[in-house]
């Protein structure tokens, strides 16, 4: 599991990813997480099985390797959960949870 502080130091770590699995109405109520890629959790599966070009061209950033270390947010840990397993069951060995997601970090930030 991840915590606010490994989330917080994210856009320092180019080799970590943090992919919020929030739909967009949910993101443009409250801001995004820093560094996140936003995977609403309809579409992440589909997402974890492009093409590395595909993912790169859908998301702006390189493709996560299977043993990248990807973090998954959503509003308050459930979703997040539910996507790590997924990740898992797809190869991504280092999928973890943030179960404190937006809301311990808008508790922590002040927002």
């Amino acid at each position: 599991m991840a915590t606010y502080e490994e989330v917080k130091d994210i856009p320092n770590q180019s080799d970590k990813y943090l992919i919020d699995v929030r739909n967009k109405s949910e993101l443009e109520e409250t801001g995004t997480l820093p560094a996140s890629i936003n995977i609403p959790m309809p579409d992440l599966e589909n997402a974890l099985n492009l093409s590395d070009a595909d993912f790169e061209s859908s998301y702006g950033r390189a493709k996560p390797s299977t043993d990248a270390v990807v973090i998954f947010s959503c509003k308050a840990g459930g979703r997040a959960a539910r996507a790590a397993n997924l990740a898992k069951t797809l190869g991504f060995t280092n999928a973890k949870p943030y179960p404190g997601s937006w809301t311990e970090w808008a508790q922590k930030e002040g927002k």
